[in-house]
């Protein structure tokens, strides 16, 4: 097991990586003394494969749990499943030295956290990322949240874990279209903040794809370095915190244009991150070949770059101008101006995103 700590003073945590640790996680919260029961959140994919894992370690440890087993999907982080939990934690009689485990993909994690957050105006909760994506992007900075019909994430807290407990192994269960889309956020780190990163992806794509785990477990602790440090500097996005949305204003509104019923968000992601470089080399801050390279790297995981040309472009744009990122109307981009660094800009001319949006239309 290695440790990557997340230094926020008296809400600082460690983002412990390891395989076939997650036996162990019952012992890891012996050192909190949370009352029991605690609340076991996970979907029907994930719970079937790892739930009895997780369940015997706390038993092991101690605590007694309740589960709450919510539908596996985007469509369902919203309020409703949001209420479902919260409904489950005020029959178990949980008090406020209890907390909640999340087991499960960027879904489980933000609706538990956000859960949490909000029972008896904030309880603890632990993150157990079983996907790629939520191992280093949504289970580290304190994110939580649901959707709305008009917008992703349009509803939620800042909460920050009291752990982040990553077994890789739990990836070698995944279905490969959800690994290869959780690909796309490792592919941003190297974009927005390493080159080394993005070169390492380059040289070892195939190796990735095989879940190699020494690749793996580099590119995995090597994310969750960045966002530890990301996070660090801004816990609540005043400032650099921003960077990481690097290919979500146009991925954003492709999930909400699509009823978040087309895309895995990974693969929405991918999709903004060709678009919004090819916006930065219309506006002249990027070289071709600097994009050709991010095109071709989203390409070898298996990724999308191209829009579908059925979407609705009037909602696709609405949905861009509700992004929460958006300051007095004006939408704000992050663009890179090399792979390995980028910076925001809120003067994007609206001709350069629809040069863009068509472009990736086009393929």
């Amino acid at each position: 097991m290695s440790t990557v700590q997340v230094e926020l003073g008296n809400r600082s945590y460690p983002i412990t990586i390891g395989n076939g640790i997650l036996k162990e996680v019952g012992r890891s919260l012996r050192q909190f003394n949370f009352s029991s029961p605690i609340a076991l959140v996970s979907n029907t994919t994930v719970f079937p494969l790892y739930g009895a894992a997780v369940s015997r370690s706390l038993s092991v440890s101690g605590l007694s749990c309740i589960e709450i087993i919510l539908p596996d999907g985007e469509e369902y982080k919203t309020l409703a499943s949001a209420e479902r939990i919260v409904e489950a934690l005020l029959q178990a009689r949980l008090d406020r030295k209890s907390a909640i485990v999340a087991l499960g993909g960027g879904v489980i994690g933000d609706l538990a956290g956000f859960a949490a957050s909000v029972y008896m105006r904030g309880i603890d909760f632990i993150q157990i990322p079983t996907t790629l994506l939520a191992q280093v992007d949504s289970s580290v900075g304190g994110k939580t949240g649901v959707n709305h019909p008009r917008g992703k994430n349009m509803i939620g807290t800042f909460w920050q874990p009291r752990l982040v407990w990553i077994d890789i192994d739990t990836l070698l269960s995944l279905p490969r279209r959800e690994f290869m889309a959780g690909a796309a956020e490792i592919i941003k780190y190297g974009i927005i903040w390493d080159r080394d990163l993005f070169d390492f992806l380059e040289k070892f794509a195939s190796s990735v794809l095989e879940l190699d785990r020494d690749p793996l477990r580099h590119i995995v602790r090597r994310s969750c370095e960045i966002k530890a440090d990301v996070v660090r500097r801004d816990e609540r996005e005043g400032g650099i915190r921003a960077i990481l949305n690097f290919g979500h204003t146009i991925g954003h509104a492709l999930e909400t244009a699509t009823g978040y019923t087309t895309f895995l968000h990974g693969e929405a992601v991918a999709i903004g991150m060709y678009v919004e470089a090819e916006i930065a080399r219309l506006m002249g801050l990027i070289h071709h070949e600097e994009v050709l390279r991010i095109r071709h790297l989203i390409s070898a995981y298996g990724l999308p770059s191209a829009i579908p040309g059925n979407i609705d472009l009037e909602l696709f744009f609405a949905s861009m101008k509700l992004d929460k990122k958006a300051v007095f109307g004006t939408i704000r981009f992050i663009l890179p101006d090399r792979i390995g660094s980028v910076t925001l800009h809120s003067s994007v001319p609206e001709s350069a995103i629809r040069k863009a949006v068509d472009k990736a239309m086009e393929q």
